[in-house]
């Protein structure tokens, strides 16, 4: 009787078939929205991973010929690993937008001290902010953006391929740093009808309280702020829904031109 045996590379090459994609796969819902939130267990996050990698390595393209224990492996690992954080980043900024929306508005309506724990980042945000990330959460899996985002993923392993080189375009990195400029024109255009509707009812006090001194400012101003904020975020609804879409198909594109090595 024979005994199966595998040569080093032979093995390097079974392992690395799989362990690769896996760990661009793990890099990317460590910080995808949803998915990658505190909500879902590491074994959760875990399980998907092997899922999605067992499921896409027979249709990737091949993979490189790399020694299991080696600098080589190391610096491939790490590069994987960047790419998958970097392709979850652009979809985790889209909902921290409407976090930062919902942060202006609640500073201006008088909310600004009232937060609450988020529990998919585990950081105090304002109650405004947990509404918008809750509608946004929403949106994202009934328009199966969660689906999307995995298909995308498959994609970048044709557009880029795992390979020993650091391939990444010079306007992919610089894409990455955009994102914050991104991030804040975002949130005030999506904040700026309920912000400027606020401040002209600040306004609007503050005449009142220069043309009659007796009334108490702090009485009457803070339940029509409140008010008036809270009716505003039910009739922008509509537009922030429309905006957090366009939000998603932006996202969506960065990603694509992440991995693009033209």
């Amino acid at each position: 009787m024979e005994i199966l045996t595998f040569s080093e590379e032979q093995l390097g090459a079974y392992l690395g078939q799989f362990l690769w994609p896996l760990f661009r796969v793990m890099g990317f819902l460590m910080v995808a929205p949803v998915i990658g939130s505190q909500l879902v267990p590491t074994r959760i996050r875990l399980v998907i991973a092997l899922a999605i990698s067992v499921l896409i390595v027979p249709v990737l393209p091949d993979m490189p010929q790399v020694q299991a224990l080696s600098i080589q492996a190391i610096l491939l690992i790490g590069q994987q690993l960047l790419i998958g954080l970097s392709l979850g980043f652009f979809l985790q900024m889209v909902f921290h937008t409407l976090v930062l929306a919902g942060q202006m508005i609640a500073m201006q309506m008088g909310l600004g001290f009232a937060s609450m724990v988020d529990p998919s980042n585990g950081v105090n945000v304002a109650v405004v902010s947990s509404f918008y990330l809750m509608f946004i959460t929403m949106l994202f899996i009934s328009l199966d953006g969660h689906l999307t985002m995995i298909e995308i993923l498959v994609q970048s392993f044709y557009s880029l391929p795992i390979s020993l080189e650091f391939n990444f375009a010079s306007t992919s990195l610089l894409s990455i740093t955009n994102s914050i400029s991104w991030i804040f024109s975002s949130a005030m255009i999506i904040a700026l009808p309920a912000l400027t509707a606020l401040l002209i009812t600040n306004v609007a006090f503050g005449i009142m309280t220069r043309a009659a001194p007796q009334l108490n400012i702090f009485a009457l101003g803070f339940p029509v702020s409140l008010l008036l904020g809270v009716f505003l975020m039910w009739l922008s609804l509509p537009t922030v829904a429309e905006s957090a879409i366009n939000l998603f198909d932006q996202a969506f594109v960065r990603m694509e031109q992440l991995t693009n090595k033209q």
